[in-house]
């Protein structure tokens, strides 16, 4: 008899597809499927709820063991929920809806005290904002900024940005020739470097990377701007995933200056020794420049690598002696030369 005295149980309740929750008070769930069906307009017939978390089915048992304000999903015949992942898949997916989702998504971090869900909350707005469809400076002038005038698109910006790194790789190469003491070895030393900048003009200093514009092979990112960790050097992928669009944003662009072209056989500790090496006892004319063009400047050594996983640690890695040199004859010359010397390379 106690049956017909069942007390009301507030619960939140939404559809499959609608974001819009609403409150109901239902003694059991027959009730609540019959006033929520009427409320959200769906058929009675096949009508079940779940809990929104983790889709568990919500029985008549288990009904009155829900806290007050749970939050539900009413389902129709047919319709499954696997709980919040299925919101997170909707939410990949908001080209639709992205205007009324920022809107959202900025009253909601106007309100938020937790630095937890603020931070949650910005990193979601920053890609919700993406504007890497736009690429002239009249159409995304905030990307923009702080960028040289002369720049009118971001492809040639970025473009550019790459073919600074790489020129500051040829610019320490120059720099080590302050290191050289003897006159013959210096000469050497220049001509090699000489080279080594035509070699870069004639590969336009290798700013394809950067440059979404660019074909498939000879870029680095998506058609779309996307850039993905390459992973440390000892890594074949990235195990943390990072990926960023520098043409997207602003602030992304920015950050992307931290990201790294990371020499897996290092630039200064291996190639450029091993250079100088080389040239002791060997003409330019002798030497396989195309080997040390190869992994001073191009993806052939380079890896691009957000900041968490650019180790500045010693890599342990050496160049390959067989390739330093033109012909087999000078490079078994130069394993009798370092025979019993302390060697850069091996």
């Amino acid at each position: 008899m106690f049956g017909f005295f069942k007390k009301n149980k507030p619960v939140k309740i939404r559809g499959y597809s609608g974001d819009r929750k609403y409150g109901i008070a239902s003694k059991d769930v027959k009730e609540l499927i019959k006033k929520g069906c009427k409320l959200l307009q769906l058929p009675l017939s096949g009508a079940h709820v779940c809990l929104y978390e983790d889709g568990t089915i919500v029985t008549e048992e288990f009904f009155p063991t829900l806290p007050d304000n749970c939050e539900l999903v009413l389902l129709s015949r047919g319709q499954t929920w696997s709980g919040v992942v299925c919101d997170i898949g909707r939410l990949l997916n908001t080209d639709r809806h992205a205007d009324g989702l920022i809107e959202a998504a900025k009253g909601l971090l106007a309100d938020e005290k937790s630095f937890k869900r603020r931070k949650v909350l910005t990193d979601l707005l920053q890609n919700l904002e993406d504007r890497s469809d736009l690429e002239s400076r009249e159409e995304d002038e905030d990307w923009f900024t702080g960028v040289d005038v002369r720049f009118k698109t971001k492809s040639a910006y970025m473009k550019y940005n790459c073919e600074s790194r790489i020129r500051g790789y040829m610019k320490e190469v120059d720099n080590a020739t302050n290191s050289i003491q003897k006159a013959k070895v210096k000469e050497e030393f220049l001509k090699a470097s000489k080279c080594l900048v035509e070699m870069l003009k004639n590969d336009k200093y290798n700013g394809k990377y950067f440059d979404r514009t660019e074909k498939e092979s000879g870029r680095l990112c998506t058609k779309e701007g996307w850039f993905t960790c390459q992973g440390s050097f000892e890594q074949k992928l990235c195990q943390l995933l990072h990926s960023i669009n520098p043409y997207g944003s602003r602030e992304s662009r920015i950050v992307f200056s931290t990201w790294n072209l990371d020499h897996r056989i290092e630039k200064k500790r291996t190639i450029i020794p091993a250079l100088l090496e080389a040239l002791q006892t060997h003409k330019t004319a002798d030497i396989n420049l195309n080997y040390f063009y190869q992994m001073l400047f191009t993806r052939e050594n380079l890896k691009l690598v957000h900041i968490v996983c650019h180790k500045k640690g010693a890599h342990d890695l050496t160049c390959d002696t067989n390739k330093m040199f033109r012909t087999s004859k000078n490079a078994r010359k130069a394993k009798e030369d370092t025979k019993g010397k302390k060697k850069h390379c091996t």
